[in-house]
């Protein structure tokens, strides 16, 4: 046995010169961190940046169900769990390659697209290493989706019927959000004219608030809301707690909101851009709500919970579309805005007798407005009439399609409960359960 283990070593260690060269030759064909790193790092911030904004599906929730009566916060959960699960498969089935088509006309890209991810254990050579990976980018910009939807859900509680309201998001999710979005974010008109949204403040926010306009016209508001003469008769809601926490989840993923739409990590530059974005983020949303405390102090003599939080919100819409280039000033000045937008708009939609249940439109609709046009004070490639012109055009198209549709599912299948299911609350009516089925058992 010896001499076959001597004449063994004695062939391992003549082939240890040839092994090093083989190994040195594949060193030298794998592409290094410097080739591969920006997409490794863009791709871990899709993630990071998309479970965060996730994540804001239950901020939607929470603040819904607090703001809600009790006899109606069930069917505002399963409202928020089944849009962002109709938003996940509509943005797949056609909505994420109709938003990002490629080369196209600049208007409208192709229907029925589903999304292809990349193949299991991709190579380098065949990875698109100057971006990131399809999975992560996907899933970044189905969250975004998903939160539209959830804008639309708050303002239109406790008079809606369920399978109606999935059935506007279903085309809010598949076409109108996608055909739009591809207008900015998919290189189309409005990209090439120079229109500038950051991370969304009229993509994602107004586009919300415009089809919630929308759908509370036709809906029309509760039944108590308002008096014969005119008067507002509030209708607080049932769970303050769960609403302050609802706000404060929202608050958390908006970091990954505007922090990921950085869309790079791949250089010194970048992640100091998303930190930057961070914390202007932060600054807005802290505006705002000081700024609805101090006024609501002032107007009514005491502080609003409610003005509060949507003011916090309100910020936060009003910085999503410029939020890196502003100092921390400019994100403090432009959050007021919004909290003060918030605190006048409020009581401006009950005299027009619009009746959105928890601000939604206040919040993402007027602030978003707001924030687009604020681009111009720092973006110095941002024109005024540019940015003017990008607000009508979601304005137009967006409100119009959802009024249609609205009144299409209207004479079709009928969209509001009856007025005996709406008093009894529409866990019942709806659903057959209660949030709080103690409660009504005494």
């Amino acid at each position: 046995m010896k001499p076959t283990l001597k004449f063994g070593l004695a062939a391992t260690l003549l082939a240890l010169p040839s092994m090093g060269l083989a190994q040195e030759a594949a060193e030298a064909a794998a592409p290094g961190f410097d080739e591969i790193g920006p997409y490794i790092m863009t791709t871990l911030l899709f993630c990071m940046a998309g479970f965060l904004v996730f994540f804001m599906a239950c901020g939607f929730a929470m603040l819904e169900g607090g703001l809600v009566r009790s006899k109606n916060v069930t069917m505002q959960m399963t409202k928020n769990i089944a849009l962002y699960s109709v938003a996940a498969i509509m943005y797949w089935f056609m909505g994420f390659n109709l938003m990002y088509p490629g080369d196209f006309n600049g208007y409208v890209g192709s229907f029925f697209v589903p999304t292809v991810l990349d193949p299991v254990g991709v190579a380098a050579a065949d990875a698109a290493l100057d971006y990131a990976s399809i999975g992560s980018d996907f899933f970044f910009q189905l969250v975004f989706v998903a939160a539209t939807a959830s804008i639309v859900s708050g303002a239109l509680a406790e008079r809606i019927k369920l399978w109606p309201f999935l059935a506007f998001v279903v085309v809010l999710t598949g076409v109108f959000y996608p055909i739009s979005g591809s207008w900015q974010w998919g290189g189309g008109w409005l990209s090439e004219a120079g229109f500038s949204d950051f991370a969304g403040s009229t993509i994602v926010h107004s586009v919300g608030g415009w089809a919630a306009l929308a759908g509370a016209i036709v809906l029309g508001p509760r039944i108590g809301k308002y008096g014969k003469d005119g008067k507002v008769i509030p209708i607080p809601g049932s769970n303050l707690a769960l609403a302050t926490l609802g706000t404060f989840i929202l608050w958390l993923g908006w970091f990954g909101f505007n922090g990921g739409s950085q869309l790079a990590m791949g250089t010194v530059g970048d992640v100091s851009d998303v930190s930057r974005i961070f914390a202007n983020t932060n600054m807005a949303a802290a505006a705002g709500a000081v700024t609805a405390l101090i006024l609501t102090q002032v107007m009514y003599k005491k502080p609003d919970l409610t003005m509060v939080l949507n003011g916090a919100l309100a910020g936060l819409v009003s910085i999503t579309a410029e939020p890196l280039a502003p100092t921390l000033f400019g994100a403090l000045w432009i959050g007021a805005v919004g909290g003060v937008i918030v605190v006048f708009a409020v009581p401006m939609l009950d005299k027009l007798k619009i009746d959105d249940v928890v601000g939604a439109i206040p919040v993402h609709l007027l602030a978003g407005i707001w924030g687009t046009i604020a681009v111009v004070f720092y973006n110095g490639d941002a024109s005024l009439s540019t940015q003017l012109l990008g607000i009508a055009a979601y304005g137009v198209f967006t409100f119009v399609a959802s009024l249609i549709l609205w009144f299409i599912l209207k004479a079709a299948v009928g969209i509001r409960v009856g007025e005996e299911e709406e008093i009894n609350g529409l866990d019942m009516a709806e659903l057959g359960m209660e949030a709080y089925p103690e409660f009504s058992r005494g």
